[in-house]
C-alpha cells in the first residue's frame, strides 16, 4: 500500500524509509502503510533486512532515512519514540532475564507503567494474575517459577511472546517467534497472535519462513528480493496459491 496521511484504519506509514549497514542499503525508498487489526508476515531471503525493518519500527534502530508515523487507535498519531510503549516486541535472542523466573520475566513486561517503588515487594496480585494466565495461554503453568536459565529455547520463546501479549500493545513485532518450536505449540502461538489482530484489533508484523504458516495465519505479505533495496511489497495472501519462500 503507498504512504499516505495516517487514518485510524492505519497503523503505520513509512515514508521513503531507509536503512543502510555497512555501506550498503538493505532498504530504501519505502513507501507504506501498515493497515490496522491485520497479521502481517514479512518473508524474504536471509540479510535481506527483515530484522532490521522491524527494529526500525520498534525505534531500536534509527533509519538512516525517512520517518514513520503510528496511528494510535484513538486517531492520534506519534513519531516511533512517543510510541514505544505502545510496541510488543518478541526478539530473535528473547531478551530475557536468565536469572529470574518466567512469571517475573512476563510482569516486567509492565514495568513502564509503575513507578519503581510500586514494584519494590512485587506487582499487583491482579497482574501476576494476568501473567499467570497468559503463561498458562502459551503451555507453561507449569514452569511458571522456574528461572529462564532451567528451562529450553522453546519455552524461553513462549514465554517472550507471553510478556509481548501481556504489555497489551497496539502492534506485536514478532521476529520468528516459533522457529524453536513443534508443529503443536507453533499453531498454539500464531494461533493466539492471530486472535489478537481479529478480536482485539491489534496489529501483528512477524517474521516468518514457512509457506503454509504464512497462508494459514497472514492477511498481508511484506516480501523483499534480494538485490535491490527498493523492491519491498505488501500484498494480500494468495490462499492456496503462495509460491515457495526463501
Amino acid at each position: 500500500m503507498t504512504a499516505t496521511e495516517p487514518t485510524r484504519d492505519s497503523q503505520a506509514t513509512l515514508r521513503q524509509l531507509g536503512l543502510r549497514r555497512g555501506g550498503t542499503w538493505l532498504f530504501r525508498g519505502l513507501d507504506l502503510v501498515l493497515p490496522r487489526g491485520k497479521f502481517i508476515a514479512v518473508v524474504g531471503p536471509s540479510g535481506a533486512g527483515k530484522s532490521s525493518l522491524l527494529a526500525c519500527l520498534s525505534g531500536m534502530l534509527p533509519p538512516t532515512e525517512g520517518t514513520i508515523t503510528y496511528a494510535c487507535q484513538n486517531g492520534c498519531t506519534h513519531e516511533v519514540p512517543d510510541f514505544q510503549p505502545r510496541v510488543g516486541i518478541v526478539f530473535q535472542n528473547y531478551m530475557l532475564i536468565e536469572n529470574s523466573t518466567l512469571l517475573s520475566n512476563v510482569l516486567c513486561g509492565r514495568l513502564g507503567r509503575y513507578s519503581w517503588w510500586r514494584t519494590l515487594f512485587g506487582f499487583p496480585s491482579t497482574e501476576q494474575r494476568e501473567a499467570y494466565r497468559l503463561l498458562d495461554e502459551v503451555g507453561l503453568a507449569r514452569y511458571v517459577h522456574r528461572r529462564v536459565a532451567e528451562v529450553s529455547g522453546g519455552e524461553q520463546q513462549r514465554t517472550a511472546v507471553a510478556r509481548a501479549l501481556f504489555q497489551e500493545p497496539e502492534i506485536f513485532l514478532a521476529d520468528e517467534p516459533v522457529s524453536n518450536l513443534d508443529t503443536a505449540l507453533t499453531e498454539r502461538v500464531l494461533g493466539i497472535l492471530k486472535r489478537q489482530a481479529v478480536e482485539e484489533q491489534r496489529t501483528v508484523v512477524c517474521v516468518l519462513h514457512s509457506p503454509e504458516l504464512v497462508e494459514r495465519y497472514a492477511d498481508l505479505v511484506l516480501s523483499i528480493e534480494p538485490g535491490d533495496p527498493a523492491t519491498w511489497s505488501l500484498r494480500a495472501v494468495e490462499r492456496s496459491q503462495m509460491p515457495g519462500l526463501s
